[in-house]
């Protein structure tokens, strides 16, 4: 009986020891993997700070080149009289429409993009300005991606290709162009287009009357962003 009661202690200190060193075991790997969720939230981190400065460097890189292509071809283009005239013809057409009417068209155009029937867009798409727009994205080789111009209220007068809405006066495109002033450029982001799959930007000048210097439309032009920066 001696022995065993002498036996029963050590058992105890063996299962004590052993609940020690598990306990110990169990917070080495806590702070192990503490240690490890620490260095792979920096990395994670690092890497969404350099994603999100990289789009960033890209964008300064394009507004230059975008703003050059405007100055040496855009506004030549602006200037020809097939351009003018329809501008300033639709300007006067329009002149009494009221933000109602305005609404109504570009509901009605937005409603055509997905009917049978298009006659909005069709008169638009059949202009002689359109015409001219869509001679000058083809002359451009996959530079141009599109060109429309717009009226002093905002309203597509020509373009070359259809676009999702009529009325563009709430979109910076318009608003920092024709309402800045005649030497106005404004070059957008660069977004991926979902059906290409190709990196574009859009720059935006006004449209000015060469006879008196007034600001009377504007234009926007998509750009592809890797043939323009290997202009």
């Amino acid at each position: 009986m001696a022995l065993l009661f002498l036996n029963v202690p050590a058992a105890h200190n063996d299962h004590t020891n052993k609940n020690t060193s598990l306990n110990n075991y169990s917070k080495r790997e806590m702070v192990m993997k503490t240690r490890a969720f620490i260095r792979i939230a920096a990395v994670m981190l690092t890497a969404t700070i350099i994603a999100s400065a990289m789009p960033a460097l890209a964008q300064d890189k394009h507004v230059a080149k975008a703003q050059a292509w405007a100055e040496q071809t855009l506004r030549g283009w602006m200037k020809d009289p097939v351009v003018i005239e329809a501008v300033k013809a639709q300007n006067a057409k329009h002149a009494a429409f009221d933000a109602a009417k305005i609404d109504a068209l570009d509901k009605q155009w937005r409603a055509e993009t997905k009917a049978a029937a298009k006659p909005l867009i069709n008169e638009v798409m059949g202009n002689p300005l359109s015409a001219y727009l869509k001679k000058k994205e083809a002359e451009s080789k996959g530079l141009v991606t599109e060109i429309f111009v717009m009226d002093n209220k905002g309203l597509n007068v020509g373009q070359s290709d259809v676009t999702s809405d009529y009325w563009q006066g709430d979109e910076a495109k318009w608003q920092k162009t024709y309402s800045v002033g005649p030497t106005a450029v404004f070059v957008d982001k660069i977004e991926q287009d979902e059906s290409t799959q190709k990196f574009q930007t859009q720059v935006s000048i006004s449209v000015v009357d060469p006879a008196g210097g007034a600001v009377i439309g504007a234009v926007t032009v998509g750009l592809d962003v890797e043939m323009l920066m290997d202009m």
